[in-house]
């Protein structure tokens, strides 16, 4: 879905960009508003788990904790103040964090390949796979786990105005996303696993320091303590620049409420959207991690993920003429297959996450339609259906 709509609408966006063009025959700017409604709560979720996992439990590695939840108030202020800032003085604090994460991942993956274990790893108890009510609850419950640490692989699509040849690299950036995610993932939890058996290390609240304590003894422990926080920090920093730019965007396409589309008068950046997602990432640390993945999945699955497949189903049967470097093979297929294993997970997130993200769509229908009076548009007013890629593509050829 990711790489046929970023190929056919290279846009700065993504999904912001394919709802809006899909859904406006319908109901118009609602469901890229209720988009970027839902990001202005998956956002903050995502960042408060850094602030949680990545950070506060491993700092407490060096020092009990005590009260997490303020220590992670208080390092999500930290992290807003610090981005508190023109963009162009950010730029090389982003290439330090990034070459910082590089070097945590190939250091747990170098340090448990040289103390790797094949029977403590592949330690598969009997009876693991049975097709019962059990097993199919506990898959559920680990793909909410492995589709938070997807997360991302599509974020090609959201700097499409910015790639060049987006037909050619949009297909490949995001299927090598995919990939590379998942054999980063395997090699370093299989590596994991065959240093501390995986019944202690379901236990574990900071594994990555357990494993290279086990390897490398507690220098080990601390150099990669040490790393996995400033990972942790760079995920959080970089994620709340790149996702208060959303809101702003929209706002200043008319599509969300005009306050998140002011810029710092002397910083000239989105201070008031970098500031309303802080609140909520602080917010959000309060809760469990556990609590805080399954609402955060259950909130994207509704718009992003589902409402993307939809996007691609009313797109492919409205503008048939648009230009697709890329086609989903096989369809309908994958978006079939795509619709039931979404439904699936969103389903494996609990109730109460569940109940959650409904209250907040409904919370955001409520605030469209307050907005919607004011902009006097659909449903208060006509609907603007504007075919923004075809009327490009019409007027290249016309050039041409």
């Amino acid at each position: 879905m990711w790489a046929e709509l970023g190929a056919a609408m290279p846009a700065a966006g993504g999904s912001y960009v394919y709802l809006r063009e899909a859904y406006q025959y319908y109901t118009d700017r609602l469901v890229p508003f209720l988009f970027v409604w839902s990001t202005l709560l998956a956002v903050p979720l995502i960042m408060s788990t850094g602030m949680i996992k990545g950070m506060a439990d491993y700092i407490a590695y060096f020092h009990p904790l005590g009260d997490w939840q303020t220590k992670a108030v208080g390092l999500t202020v930290l992290t807003v103040a610090l981005l508190y800032r023109r963009i162009e003085s950010i730029a090389n604090v982003i290439r330090f964090l990034w070459f910082g994460m590089i070097l945590t991942v190939a250091l747990v993956i170098v340090a448990t390949a040289t103390d790797f274990d094949p029977s403590l790893a592949f330690d598969i108890p009997k009876h693991a796979v049975s097709f019962s009510l059990g097993f199919f609850s506990g898959l559920g419950a680990g793909l909410l786990i492995a589709i938070y640490d997807y997360l991302g692989y599509y974020t090609a699509a959201y700097l499409g105005d910015e790639v060049e040849n987006p037909g050619y690299v949009m297909p490949r950036a995001i299927n090598f996303s995919i990939l590379g995610v998942c054999a980063i993932y395997l090699v370093m939890n299989i590596g994991i696993m065959g240093v501390i058996p995986w019944r202690e290390a379901i236990k574990s609240t900071n594994i990555g320091t357990d494993a290279l304590k086990a390897v490398w003894s507690h220098m080990g422990g601390v150099i990669i303590t040490v790393l996995i926080v400033t990972t942790a920090f760079a995920s959080v920093y970089a994620g709340l620049l790149g996702a208060s730019r959303l809101p702003y965007n929209a706002a200043r396409d008319h599509l969300f409420f005009s306050p998140f589309g002011r810029l710092h008068p002397r910083l000239r950046f989105p201070h008031v959207s970098l500031l309303v997602m802080g609140v909520v990432t602080a917010i959000a640390s309060l809760f469990s991690l556990q609590s805080i993945l399954n609402v955060l999945i259950a909130v994207s699955i509704i718009v992003q993920f589902i409402g993307g497949i939809g996007a691609l189903v009313i797109l492919r049967r409205k503008q048939p003429e648009l230009r697709r470097p890329y086609h989903q093979r096989l369809y309908p297929v994958p978006c079939i297959i795509a619709l039931v294993g979404w439904i699936y997970i969103f389903v494996s997130s609990g109730w109460s996450a569940i109940e959650l993200a409904l209250i907040w769509m409904v919370f955001g229908i409520v605030a469209y339609l307050i907005w919607a009076r004011y902009e006097r548009v659909w449903p208060f007013g006509p609907k603007e259906i504007r075919e923004a890629f075809l009327e490009e593509q019409k007027d290249s050829a016309t050039a041409g």
